[in-house]
């Protein structure tokens, strides 16, 4: 029986917390586990893991709060991309350029994150993932200079993981609350190839990653994926427009920091990447900014450009083509697919199943959207 003492529970008052298993694939190189931390990790485990053999691409993702921030696979990393997220450019091996295009769909949410991939960690994506602000990262194995990389980083704080990439959990899954034990067969829903039968070919790796972002992300939650990327997560919400209205909101935000205003911004000297994020981010929403905000933005960029008017938005995001959306439940209603509509959805994923689907289906012929039928829900609780 393996024995993980945690430093505390979910909030610093909640003493008495370990973690137990009767075997031992998980180990802690370096760092101290903490519970929220420990079910990011495993969380994040499960989703690269699936992602990698559905697509047989390195895989990575950012979680945070038992969410993914971002997830993607490898892919060669643009000019674009890498000014966007404030990287210089390099060799990068498939799996920092996974993590790279997985922190990069929403640096936000990823601060502070849970990073898991599916491959060795080389030196390639500990330089990468040094100077970022993260608390821990989960992979089957790590270079020897790499994990002496990882091992310095916070003062020798930082949480790495490995775990046995051959274990396999029990079929049937158990948790406790207010003193219930519930039980039941643990969520083996295969998310491949074949769950998107008649999708466009060149659409169906990308909603691949989108579904099982949202597999592992906790319910309500719709998903916007572009080039097996994930490029705005709407999880944990009550209604689902609300959850599309976010999904839709973050992929716009996403797409307009490739706009070569944004791209332009001259930052102050010394300013570091969260600012930077945090300076374009303002800068997206300056017309919802109060005065005192608008004075700080201004304050971090030697000049500040006129705003994106409402007509060079719209007009640099209908540039984008083979957008997907992912529903980890039917949607109900047509709000969803006319929201999913302004932001380019070019294929939409959902189980099916609704009594109104036919309207839903209308719908997405009205705004040629092509839609997926999975039957296959996917909620996360």
């Amino acid at each position: 029986m393996s024995r993980i003492p945690l430093k505390y529970g979910v909030n610093p008052h909640q003493g008495n917390a370990v973690v137990t298993h009767p075997d031992n694939p998980l180990e802690v190189l370096s760092g101290q586990p903490g519970y929220i931390k420990l079910l990011d990790a495993l969380t994040a485990w499960q989703l690269v893991l699936e992602m990698k053999r559905s697509t047989g691409k390195a895989s990575a993702a950012s979680f945070k709060h038992v969410s993914p921030a971002g997830a993607a696979i490898a892919k060669p990393l643009t000019d674009g991309f890498l000014a966007s997220q404030f990287l210089q450019k390099r060799d990068y091996s498939p799996v920092a350029t996974a993590y790279a295009r997985a922190r990069g769909g929403d640096r936000m949410c990823s601060f502070g994150d849970a990073v898991a991939v599916s491959e060795t960690v080389d030196v390639s994506l500990a330089n990468l993932l040094k100077p970022e602000v993260s608390d821990l990262i989960i992979a089957p194995d790590y270079e020897p200079e790499a994990l002496k990389i990882l091992a310095a980083k916070k003062g020798g704080k930082y949480l790495v993981l490995r775990m046995d990439p051959d274990y396999v959990p029990p079929a049937i899954e158990r948790r406790e609350l207010f003193g219930f034990t519930f039980e039941q067969d643990r969520n083996n829903a295969v998310i491949d190839a074949a769950l998107f039968d008649g999708a466009p070919q060149e659409a169906i790796e990308t909603l691949i990653v989108a579904t099982l972002a949202l597999k592992y992300a906790q319910s309500n939650s719709v998903c916007v994926a572009f080039d097996g990327q994930v490029i705005g997560l709407g999880a944990g919400q009550q209604s689902r427009i609300h959850c599309t209205r976010l999904a839709c909101d973050k992929a716009e935000k996403w797409m307009l920091q490739f706009h070569p205003t944004v791209l332009g911004l001259q930052f102050n000297e010394g300013l570091k990447k969260p600012d930077k994020a945090n300076v374009v981010d303002q800068y997206l929403l300056w017309d919802s900014l109060s005065e005192a905000e608008r004075n700080e933005l201004a304050a971090g960029v030697r000049s500040l450009p006129a705003p994106l008017s409402p007509s060079a938005r719209a007009q640099w995001i209908a540039g984008y083509r083979g957008l997907c959306l992912s529903s980890d439940a039917y949607i109900p209603f047509r709000d969803n697919i006319d929201r999913a509509a302004k932001t380019g959805i070019e294929v939409i994923a959902h189980p099916g199943g609704s009594v109104r689907d036919e309207i839903v289906h209308n719908a997405c012929r009205e705004h040629d959207i092509q839609l997926v039928e999975t039957g296959v829900r996917c909620f996360l609780h």
